[in-house]
């Protein structure tokens, strides 16, 4: 994530060459929560953005393209050319305005409880991580020390119906969103406390 002081010179200089500035801004509402800006400020030296409706805010799927009217008529035309839109999808843009209405107001309980399972991970023998760099909802840490892999651990975990992401041999990704309270982080502690003594 650039800093906003960084992205505004980009797009400063994006526009002194005559090009417009596109802002591929997936977890875009979560920056704006770490931050305590809102999405405007972060994104005001930009010409158009795209964002996750899932990804954070909790709809089951769907991205937002936000532009000009004249890029989102272009876009809509290209989408078109290949092959994309859905029918019928009522039930999932309902789902879309409730994420980006309702979702942001927890995000900062989501990044709570990202660094808190980043502190509670980080005492456990044979796992790092740097909790001081958990900001958002993301946690990634290495499990080298354990002496098990990645993929071990996470199909282990899967047992006890915790999912998490192996992403490297000995690293793995957990994520916290409005579906994991307190009481589950502490479930997947305890649950990595058990595995990593085997």
């Amino acid at each position: 994530m650039y800093p906003t002081e960084v992205a505004e010179v980009i797009g400063d200089h994006a526009h002194d060459l005559g090009l417009r500035g596109h802002l591929d801004g997936a977890r875009i509402f979560n920056a704006a929560t770490f931050l305590k800006k809102s999405v405007a400020d972060i994104t005001r030296k930009v010409d158009s953005i795209m964002f996750c409706l899932s990804k954070g805010l909790g709809a089951p799927v769907g991205s937002m393209l936000v532009g000009s009217q004249e890029f989102i008529q272009k876009a809509h035309r290209f989408r078109k050319a290949f092959g994309g839109g859905m029918r019928q999808v009522g039930v999932l843009a309902a789902a879309g305005l409730i994420a980006l209405e309702e979702s942001p107001k927890g995000l900062a309980s989501d990044h709570q409880n990202a660094r808190y399972l980043a502190e509670e991970l980080g005492r456990m023998p044979g796992i790092t991580l740097d909790a001081a760099k958990v900001v958002t909802n993301i946690v990634r840490f290495d499990v080298s020390g354990t002496g098990r892999t990645a993929a071990e651990i996470c199909g282990e975990l899967k047992k006890r119906c915790i999912l998490a992401g192996p992403f490297a041999k000995h690293a793995i990704r957990m994520v916290t969103h409005y579906d994991v309270n307190r009481s589950g982080i502490q479930r997947a502690l305890e649950a990595m406390r058990e595995i990593t003594r085997k």
